[in-house]
């Protein structure tokens, strides 16, 4: 039988009250507590962020302030930015390829929560994986939402809202997003 945070990383309705949830949720806030306070200077900077984010490369960087829900769902390639002021909702895992770009303020969410309005009363939801490929650059305020695939080589625009996955090499802006042309090396 799988376990409440099992469901929730493979897209199934979860228990948001379970026991193990709740205790991430409080393991997280307490670090971004603390890691909201520092610079990227701070003796003790890298030390919080491999807490939050147990696998994050020595050569990624996320700006403070951020935000996130657990910190164990973000998967970061070798040398992604992240800028200050980003909130990444990660119920299910947020991958982020190298060499990737993340303008200030982004948001990443892969929460659901049922369509139903009986079934919303109810303290569940279930995630959906967001994947962003290598050699991306989001801009400034992007949103991203549940389920979006977006590909290597990317542009988003800033201020731009990701409804639908985006093929390699495109750059893409406005809301809904859509590929504005393609840059094929």
């Amino acid at each position: 039988m799988k376990s409440e945070i099992e469901k929730m990383r493979s897209g199934e309705l979860a228990n948001m009250l379970d026991p193990q949830i709740q205790a991430s949720f409080r393991h997280a806030k307490s670090l971004l507590a603390q890691f909201n306070q520092l610079s990227v200077y701070s003796d003790n900077y890298r030390d919080l962020l491999k807490d939050l984010i147990p696998d994050i490369p020595s050569t990624s960087t996320i700006m403070p302030p951020f935000h996130c829900d657990h910190g164990h769902g973000i998967h970061l390639g070798e040398h992604v930015f992240v800028n200050a002021f980003c909130t990444f909702l990660d119920g299910g895992n947020i991958s982020i390829g190298d060499h990737t770009l993340v303008g200030p303020s982004v948001q990443i969410y892969t929460p659901q929560h049922p369509m139903d309005y009986h079934e919303r009363r109810i303290p569940q939801e279930y995630s959906l994986p967001v994947s962003i490929g290598e050699d991306c650059w989001l801009g400034g305020s992007v949103v991203i939402l549940p389920g979006i695939k977006i590909g290597d080589r990317c542009v988003i625009g800033a201020g731009s809202v990701v409804t639908h996955d985006v093929p390699d090499d495109s750059v893409v802006a406005g809301n809904p997003a859509r590929v504005i042309r393609t840059n094929k090396a």
